[in-house]
Order: structure tokens, then sequence, then C-alpha cells
């Protein structure tokens, strides 16, 4: 049976986080901070739990600080990571690890971007995800989606979700990729919205989808209503499968979100807070400060709010494969939260990303040269793009 969770954060590290505070008494408090007039951050659309979930800290940051504190609802991941990177629109942006993987990485649809490294500031939530069918389907099991004519959704507005429900699925159900695309009827949904409504409204059969979003709530009320389909976690083989194409995922018994995905067994999928490394260190340091110190007076204005704690946070950290930003590693060594075993890995990733940032941009004008158009769709293309990144480590979850 696999793992539910990654490994726990080690206690005496969190009692030196949360006791080293008072040691820190020559470092400026968040509220002797000159803090910018504004604060932008990004997120999934308004049906998401991320959405909702900073729309309910956001309105205490902007209290307790003065700034003005804006969130932005972007439900295409590829234009959210634009906005982010190259328009300079945001300075915060909550996406999952999973789909910054596909970022840093130039998978499916961010191939033929221009590569822009991200850093982690703060953890947001660990959101489960499941496979969702209408009430009066006569699709009992996961397993029986091996069968012809199987109408799955297509979310199109984040690439992750359309290889999770392509490629993941199908090898956790024992097929080939090629099998399901003879078997199913991919159904395209231009939003993550349309991609779950789909379901209910019966244009699809089953949706990936997220038991904490708002549309699930939604869902739940149809006269026909929805069930969820379990994933065993005993299934080894079938996760085995699964984890050989979203290696950032989590095997789990879904405890978050609508009645009706309780006890599913599932997934999670960690969301964080992002910035780019040239994003201003005290700003992050300060917001960074802010999330610890100040947890207590807004983790309840969301029941993922509550998963924004430093232990949440430090659990994460133990298995993470991407870099933290400047400014929260500072705050996180000032309090006694990260450690030289910190140092290591962050580093390491720190130096992969910049490795697959050159190799891509190596890529890029590799095929510019060649007169081949930069389309992830175009196999000329990923034939270029893959013998640029041919031998490089991809960022898969440190157990």
């Amino acid at each position: 049976m696999l793992p539910t969770t990654i490994r726990k954060s080690a206690v005496a590290c969190l009692a030196a986080a949360f006791g080293a505070s008072v040691l820190a008494g020559g470092v400026a408090s968040a509220s002797d901070y000159e803090w910018p007039r504004m604060l932008r951050i990004a997120t999934p659309g308004t049906a998401s739990g991320s959405f909702a979930s900073t729309n309910g800290w956001a309105p205490v940051l902007q209290n307790q600080t003065g700034m003005t504190v804006r969130v932005v609802p972007e439900d295409s991941e590829p234009t959210r990571y634009v906005r982010l990177t190259q328009r300079n629109e945001f300075e915060l942006a909550s996406v999952s690890s999973a789909e910054v993987r596909f970022q840093m990485e130039g998978i499916d649809g961010y191939a033929a971007m221009p590569p822009n490294p991200l850093r982690i500031v703060w953890h947001h939530n660990d959101t489960p995800w499941g496979f969702v069918v209408r009430g009066d389907s006569n699709i009992e099991s996961i397993y029986d989606l091996k069968r012809e004519g199987i109408r799955v959704s297509l979310s199109s507005q984040s690439p992750p979700m359309m290889r999770t429900v392509r490629e993941a699925l199908p090898r956790f159900l024992g097929m080939t990729p090629e099998e399901a695309e003879e078997k199913w009827t991919f159904v395209p949904a231009g939003s993550y919205v349309e991609n779950c409504r789909s379901v209910t409204d019966g244009r699809a059969d089953v949706a990936w989808c997220a038991p904490i979003s708002a549309v699930l709530s939604e869902m739940e009320g149809h006269p026909r209503g929805i069930r969820w389909l379990d994933q065993p976690l005993d299934d080894t083989a079938g996760w085995e499968g699964w984890l050989s194409v979203r290696p950032a995922h989590v095997p789990a018994e879904i405890t978050l979100g609508v009645e009706t995905a309780r006890g599913t067994h599932g997934l999670v999928s960690n969301f964080l807070y992002w910035a780019t490394p040239d994003t201003d260190e005290d700003l992050i340091y300060n917001l960074a400060k802010w999330f610890h110190e100040s947890f207590d007076d807004y983790k309840e204005t969301h029941a993922l709010a509550t998963r924004m704690s430093l232990e949440h946070f430090r659990t994460y950290l133990n298995g993470s494969p991407l870099p933290v930003h400047a400014g929260t590693v500072r705050y996180l060594r000032e309090i006694g939260a990260w450690t030289e075993e910190d140092d290591a890995w962050n580093e390491a990733a720190k130096e992969r990303v910049d490795q697959w940032m050159e190799a891509r941009r190596q890529g890029l004008e590799a095929a510019r040269a060649q007169g081949v158009r930069p389309h992830w769709e175009d196999e000329n293309f990923r034939a270029i793009m893959r013998e640029h990144t041919e031998g490089l480590e991809i960022f898969r979850t440190r157990l």
C-alpha cells in the first residue's frame, strides 16, 4: 500500500520554529516594514477553493498592513503564468506544484513559452482531487472506465489536467494512452468549471475535479446528485502507473471538500503561493513573517486557510523538489525552521531550474534558427526540445 502523505516534518525543527521567534529581537517586525501600496495575487477561477480561500485572508492582510490587496481570478493556467512572469501583473500567484513542474520543464502547452523560473513563497493548501460521475451513472467503479464509449471531460485550460485524463488515468487502469484514445471520447471543456459541470450537464460521463471547489457544492445539489470513484490506495500497480505520469501527486483519502467526496480514495496536490526570483526579497520576507505570525488571525476565514500553517508548510518542504524564494528562506532560517540540509536541496533545486531554463532557451533558439515553428504540437519542434533537455532531472517529490 502506498503512503498517503509525504513524511512528516521533524518535531525538533518545528519546536525550534515556533519557539525561536523570541530569539529574533534584533530583526524588525512586519509592522515596522513599509509595505508597498498594492499587492496583487493571482488565483485560479472564481469557483476554485484557491480563489475563495485567498479572498478569506487577503482582507486581514490589508487591514493589518494598509496595503490594497487585490485577488485576481485567472482560470487559464498558461495565461496566469504569462501574466506573472512576463507581464509582471502580479506579485504572487496560487499554483499547484504539479502545474509548476510543467511550467519549469516546458511540458505540453508550456513547451513554446519563454522559460521563466519561479520560487515558493508559502504553502497554500493540499488540494484533494478525484473522479466524479453523476449520481445516476452506471459507472460504479473506476475500473468500469475501461469500457468502450466512455466520455471523459478534457479541461483544456490546464495542460497537467489534460495529461492526467489522457495518460495518468489510463496508466492507473492498466491501459496505454493509445488504447484510451481508441476507447474513449474526450469532451473538450474551456474552463475548470465547465470541465466539472459537464458531468451534471450530461455532456461527459466522468471528470477530474477538486471537491473543495464551489462548483462541486453546486453539483451536489443537482437533482440527480454526484458520486466519486475510489482509486484504491492498495492498488500499487495502478498508482505506479499514475505516478509515472504525474510524479508530484500524493495518493490519499479525501478528507476535505463536499460531503460526497469525503472518505473516497484519491490524491492530494499541493498548491503554493509563488513569485519570480527577482521579486523584492524584503517583501517576500515580510509576507512569510505575516503568514506565520498572523496565522491565528486568518486561519478561520476559510477551511483551506488552516492548511497555511508553518507546520503544513514545513511538511511540504520535506519533500519539495522546487526552490524556495530567498525572502522566505531568510525568514525560516531566522526562526529556526530552516536547516543546512534545506540549504543543500534548495540550492540543488535552483540549479536544476537554471538548467531547464537554459536548455529550453537554447531549444527555442535552435528551432527559430532552423525555421521550425515553436508550437508544442509541432513534432519537429518537440524533437528539438527533447534533444536540448534530454538527460535533465525532472522535478519529482523527494521521498
